[in-house]
C-alpha cells in the first residue's frame, strides 16, 4: 500500500475502544469508515478491562449481549476496599437500572478483536493496521483527511470527516493545535502482575496501608495490580530497589505472602502517568476528537473506557445522517461536544475530589486506624447503590438510537464486544465519592429528566 491515496467518509484515527465501537455503529449504518491503527495487532498489556452495565445496555439494544456474555470473563457485583485492618463494601451495583447489574471484566484485546472481526463483516468498514497517523490533511481551515505510515511509505486518507480517537497523547489534536485544559493530578500508577491463589479476596480491588495504596485487579489466575505512588516519586521508588519494593507490597496486602517474589525485574514494572485534562474545543471543521483524545481520565473509578464507549455512541447517533449525506457541518460536530461535555466535566471533578482522598493516604505513612466517623459513614442506607450507580453507570448514559443499517457481507450473527476499562482504581473512586453522594443523586434525577426529554 505504499504511497497510496484513499478515499472514505469516515477516517478514525485509532482502533481502541473508542474508535473501534464508533466505526462498528457507522459501518452498521451504512456509512463507509475507514480505522487506523498504529500496531500490527491490539495485544497491549496493562489496559483496562472493565465492561460496565452502562456499556452492557448498549451491547443489550445492539442485540449482541448474549454472544458478548458468552465469551470468558469474570463478573463482579460488588467492590470493596481493605483499609487497615478493616474491609468496606463500597459498590454495590446488583440494584443499578440496567440489565445487568455487574461489571463484566475481559481483556482488552480480546474485545478489540472480536469486535473489529464481527465489524469487518459490513462492507463499508475497513481496518488498517500498522497504520500510523502522522499528520493532518488541511484546506485553508478545514480538515480533509489524514496523512499516516506504512512500512516507512506514505498513505494519504481523504475523509469527509476525521475522528481522533488516539488516545491522550493524540497526534491527531496536536497537528489540529486544539487547546488542552490540564488539571493536576498527584499520583502516578505501577502496574505489574501477581499470581493469584482461589483463597485470595474476590471482590475486593483496594488495600490501603502504611501510606500507600495497592489496586488488585482479578484476572482469574493472576492479578492485574497497580500501586498508587506520589507523582514524580517513581525514581526514588528503583533506587531503594526491588527488595523495598516487594516489602511495602507485602506490607499492604499480606496474604500475597511470597509471591511478590514473583517480581525480580523493574520491566515487569511499568508506570501509568496519570493525567485529567480536556479539550477547550473538541472540534475543527472536518474533525471531531473523542474519548481519551478529547478529554484524558483518570484510572479513578475505572470510567475512562466507558466514558469514551459512551462519546462513540453519541458521535454516531448524532453524525450518521450527515455522513451519510456527505455533509458534515461545524455545528453538527459541536452538538457532539455539547452532549457529552457534561458527562465529561462531572466525572472528572470527582475523579479530582478521588485524588485529594488519595494524597491524604500519602501522609500517614504508619498503620492506618479507621475513625469511627468513616466506619459510621460506610453504613450510611443506599450509599453503596449510590457509588454503583455513579461507577456503573454514570452520568448521562447514552443510548443506541436506530438508523438505516447496512447489510453484511455474511450472515447477520453479528457480534461486538465492548470491553473496556479498569485500569483498576474503581476502590480509590468509592472512597472519595461518599463525599459526593448527594451531588451523585442529583445528577441521576437530571439523567432521567433530560433523558425523558431527548
Amino acid at each position: 500500500m505504499a504511497n497510496d491515496v484513499l478515499q472514505t467518509t469516515c477516517c478514525v484515527v485509532g482502533g481502541g475502544p473508542a474508535g473501534m465501537v464508533l466505526a462498528y455503529l457507522l459501518a452498521r449504518r451504512g456509512v463507509q469508515v475507514t480505522v487506523l491503527e498504529k500496531h500490527e495487532d491490539f495485544f497491549r498489556d496493562f489496559r483496562g478491562d472493565t465492561v460496565h452495565p452502562s456499556t452492557l445496555e448498549v451491547l443489550k439494544e445492539l442485540g449482541l449481549l448474549k454472544e458478548f456474555l458468552a465469551l470468558p470473563h469474570e463478573e463482579v457485583e460488588s467492590l470493596g476496599v481493605i483499609i487497615g485492618d478493616s474491609e468496606f463494601n463500597i459498590v454495590d451495583f446488583r440494584h443499578v437500572p440496567a440489565t445487568c447489574k455487574f461489571v463484566a471484566l475481559m481483556p482488552q484485546w480480546d474485545f478489540l478483536n472480536f469486535l473489529s472481526s464481527h465489524a469487518n463483516r459490513f462492507p463499508s468498514f475497513q481496518l488498517l493496521m500498522q497504520h500510523e497517523a502522522t499528520d493532518l490533511l488541511k484546506e485553508g481551515k478545514r480538515i480533509r483527511g489524514v496523512v499516516a505510515r506504512h512500512n516507512g511509505q506514505e498513505v494519504r486518507v481523504h475523509a469527509d470527516l476525521v475522528v481522533a480517537c488516539d488516545g491522550r497523547h493524540s497526534r491527531a489534536r496536536t497537528a489540529a493545535r486544539l487547546k488542552v485544559i490540564e488539571h493536576g493530578v498527584p499520583i502516578d500508577v505501577l502496574w505489574f502482575q501477581i499470581s493469584r491463589k482461589p483463597g485470595d479476596p474476590a471482590q475486593v480491588l483496594g488495600n490501603v496501608n502504611y501510606g500507600k495504596a495497592l489496586i488488585l485487579i482479578n484476572r482469574s489466575d493472576y492479578f492485574q495490580a497497580g500501586l498508587i505512588i506520589e507523582k514524580g516519586s517513581y525514581e526514588d521508588i528503583k533506587a531503594r530497589g526491588l527488595d523495598a519494593f516487594r516489602a511495602d507490597i507485602r506490607s499492604i496486602a499480606p496474604y500475597l505472602g511470597d509471591r511478590v517474589n514473583e517480581l525480580h525485574d523493574w520491566d515487569q514494572i511499568k508506570i501509568l502517568t496519570v493525567q485529567i485534562n480536556r479539550l477547550r474545543r473538541w472540534y475543527r471543521p472536518g474533525l471531531l476528537c473523542i474519548g481519551d483524545a478529547a478529554h484524558a481520565m483518570s484510572p479513578a473509578g475505572g470510567v475512562g473506557i466507558n466514558l469514551a464507549i459512551q462519546d462513540a455512541v453519541a458521535a454516531a447517533n448524532i453524525l450518521t445522517r450527515p455522513l451519510l449525506e456527505r455533509r458534515v457541518p461545524e455545528s453538527t460536530l459541536a452538538k457532539v461536544q455539547k452532549r457529552r461535555e457534561l458527562p465529561t466535566r462531572a466525572t472528572q471533578a470527582i475523579q479530582l475530589t478521588a485524588h485529594r482522598g488519595l494524597a491524604r493516604v500519602f501522609e500517614n505513612p504508619g498503620p492506618i486506624h479507621v475513625p469511627w466517623q468513616a466506619k459510621a459513614a460506610a453504613r450510611i442506607p443506599g450509599i453503596q447503590r449510590a457509588v454503583g450507580y455513579a461507577v456503573g453507570m454514570g452520568v448521562r448514559p447514552e443510548h443506541v438510537r436506530e438508523e438505516t443499517s447496512a447489510k453484511p457481507r455474511r450472515s447477520l450473527a453479528a457480534t461486538a464486544v465492548f470491553a473496556a476499562l479498569a485500569t483498576g482504581a474503581c476502590a480509590a473512586f468509592g472512597m472519595a465519592a461518599a463525599t459526593g453522594v448527594l451531588t451523585w443523586a442529583a445528577w441521576k434525577a437530571w439523567n432521567r429528566a433530560t433523558e425523558a426529554a431527548s
